[in-house]
């Protein structure tokens, strides 16, 4: 195969499994193993509610992402639908904006990689940094490797962690026991919270926007995209329904916020003994390792197609021989680690759901903007999003 062939290949990896693997993996990969916790502490029993509203707001906005992304026919997402909409200052804020929360959310998944590893074998605090920061050094090469390689192991990882946290989310439905949803038993939480979490727990859908950076990289890119981002958020909404009921009903409300980095283990011995315990840790952290590729994969497409606008540092914009962005993997994950040994996950949790709800609202009015798709669904997705942000924010300030 020569040079060029090869360069055709990894510049066209991505099909229609392909870039639903990396929207799922984007997804699930920091969603319920980072976020249950968090948002059961806000929402109580209406946690599976929570995400029931995260995904119908998630659902609508990838409408838009979709429609915007096939009407330009360009890689980019946001930053792109701002510039070609002329409004370049404020493209320039949110790819910088962008760049900063993808960071944030790649270390997010790694200390939850780090922690699930290392509770398996019960071992200290340093073992979990270490894991994690191995956890996007191992994740960074691979991306390095090519597109096509990243794409495989997001198909294996995918699949591996769905397998199982529906099989531990269907054992729990079968010992239906809904007052264990309850944090403070007897004390059941108000339906409103409900509203709340799905603003707290919004982190758990960023991932599926992704594939509007990688949209260069897909074969037959507006039929891949129109079908894998819906399925996506689909397939991932009901992950979280049924995880958030069942891994709760088995393990419990207090103690899964008590444990929260590792809650769904509980849940799993609690569902099958040391096998769950074990089978649910190896799907948190394939499941983690997942959205950290999917995650510096497409950011560093972001960054590249940034940069060859001027707008971030021009060494973002280099491809190596295997056509990676390879100074955009580094900087991307080297960042990431920096963060882990800074970061706090709920602050973290609850900072990256308030930046995408705006973001997201930002592109259903760019949708109705631009007529892409159907308005009417994009108006959803704009009152979803600006209604989680101002819960958010009230929610932080303490207000509600």
């Amino acid at each position: 195969m020569t040079v060029s062939e090869t360069r055709a290949d990894q510049q066209h990896a991505l099909g229609p499994g392909g870039a639903w693997a990396m929207a799922v993996g984007g997804m699930i990969g920091g969603g319920i193993f980072s976020t249950l916790g968090v948002v059961i502490t806000v929402a109580g029993q209406w946690t599976w509610f929570s995400f029931l509203l995260g995904g119908l707001v998630a659902l609508a906005s990838g409408h838009s992402y979709s429609a915007l992304t096939r009407h330009f026919g360009k890689s980019g997402g946001s930053y792109l639908y701002l510039r070609e909409s002329g409004w370049n200052r404020l493209a320039r804020v949110v790819v910088w904006t962008l760049v900063v929360g993808y960071i944030l959310t790649v270390s997010v998944y790694a200390v939850t990689f780090g922690a699930y590893a290392a509770n398996v074998f019960g071992a200290p605090g340093w073992v979990r940094l270490l894991a994690a920061i191995a956890a996007i050094v191992v994740l960074a090469g691979v991306n390095l490797l090519g597109a096509s390689e990243a794409t495989l192991l997001e198909k294996v990882a995918v699949w591996g962690k769905l397998v199982i946290l529906l099989g531990l989310a269907g054992i729990g439905l079968w010992h239906w026991a809904p007052e264990r949803l309850e944090l403070h038993p007897g004390d059941p939480t108000s339906f409103s919270a409900a509203l709340v979490g799905m603003g707290v727990v919004f982190m758990a859908y960023e991932g599926f926007q992704l594939l509007s950076y990688d949209y260069d990289e897909m074969r037959d890119a507006p039929r891949t995209i129109a079908v894998a981002m819906p399925t996506a958020i689909v397939v991932t909404a009901l992950t979280y329904i049924a995880v958030s009921l069942g891994a709760t009903m088995l393990a419990g409300a207090p103690a899964i916020v008590a444990e929260a980095e590792v809650a769904l283990a509980l849940a799993g011995r609690d569902a099958l003994g040391l096998a769950g315990f074990v089978a649910v840790s190896v799907a948190a952290t394939f499941s983690a390792g997942s959205a950290i590729n999917a995650t510096v994969f497409a950011t560093a497409r972001l960054a590249e197609t940034a940069a060859k606008d001027g707008e971030l540092p021009r060494l973002f914009a280099s491809r190596d021989a295997r056509d990676v962005p390879w100074f955009g993997t580094l900087v991307i994950s080297g960042a990431a680690i920096v963060m882990v040994l800074l970061g706090n996950i709920a602050g973290l949790v609850e900072g990256a759901s308030f930046v995408f709800l705006l973001v997201f609202g930002l592109v259903n009015a760019l949708a109705i903007h631009h007529r892409a798709g159907k308005a009417w669904i994009a108006m959803v997705g704009l009152a979803g999003s600006l209604a989680g942000a101002a819960m958010l924010l009230l929610y932080l300030c303490g207000i509600v």
